[in-house]
């Protein structure tokens, strides 16, 4: 039964997440929001919604690009380069961008009749990211269901999960992780220095899967 939406990047972790959830997700939604990487990641959500035969659609976010303060938003150079768990890595959190994101997503889950929202936050996000957290996720979930009629929920079934645990799955899902996008600095090719290059590379290692990344070094 298609009774879902998801938010959908067009990285590693949200691809898996459609394809593991293909049969009830109904509509994915990719956000716009002025980032490095977003006319990177968006054609690969895209290509993956078409190859499912799934419904979607790109809402632009642009204010927060404009009014929010991040590296993520402000070029590539401004992105430092290390991994999650660095200190200097809490530069690229983009404040409260998955409750906005959510917001949107219950909104229209509501307007479509659907019961969920999905997004593929995992362990890995929790180090720096206060809004992929599991105190998040339940705190938003009682949000949704009692701002909407319909009592929309959240699901987060990575929440838990390591980045190496999600793609293990793409692994036994055939996902070709070729067409995702990771690099935070959004250039020709991923830079393989930033947090996300850095955990991508690690992730693919610990599940067995040969990296087809290519990589400016």
């Amino acid at each position: 039964m298609k009774d879902s939406i998801i938010i959908l990047s067009g990285g590693m972790d949200s691809t898996t997440l459609l394809y593991d959830y293909q049969e009830r997700i109904a509509l994915a939604i990719s956000f716009d929001y002025g980032s490095n990487h977003n006319a990177k990641e968006i054609p690969f959500a895209k290509y993956h919604c078409e190859q499912l035969g799934i419904k979607h659609l790109v809402i632009p976010l642009k204010f927060m690009g404009e009014y929010f303060r991040s590296s993520l938003l402000s070029g590539d150079e401004a992105i430092p380069e290390g991994h999650y768990a660095s200190e200097n890595m809490k530069s690229t959190v983009v404040p409260f961008r998955n409750g906005i994101m959510l917001a949107v997503a219950t909104g229209m889950a509501e307007s479509n009749d659907l019961q969920y929202v999905m997004m593929a936050n995992h362990g890995g996000d929790h180090t720096i990211y206060p809004d992929c957290r599991p105190e998040f996720v339940d705190a938003f979930d009682k949000t949704a269901q009692a701002g909407t009629f319909n009592g929309v929920r959240l699901l987060s079934p990575y929440c838990n999960m390591t980045k190496g645990q999600i793609a293990a799955r793409g692994k036994e899902l055939g996902i070709d992780y070729s067409k995702t996008w990771s690099c935070y600095r959004g250039g020709d090719k991923h830079c393989g220095k930033c947090g996300t290059c850095v955990e991508r590379k690690e992730a693919l290692a610990d599940a067995g899967i040969d990296d087809p990344t290519e990589y400016e070094d």
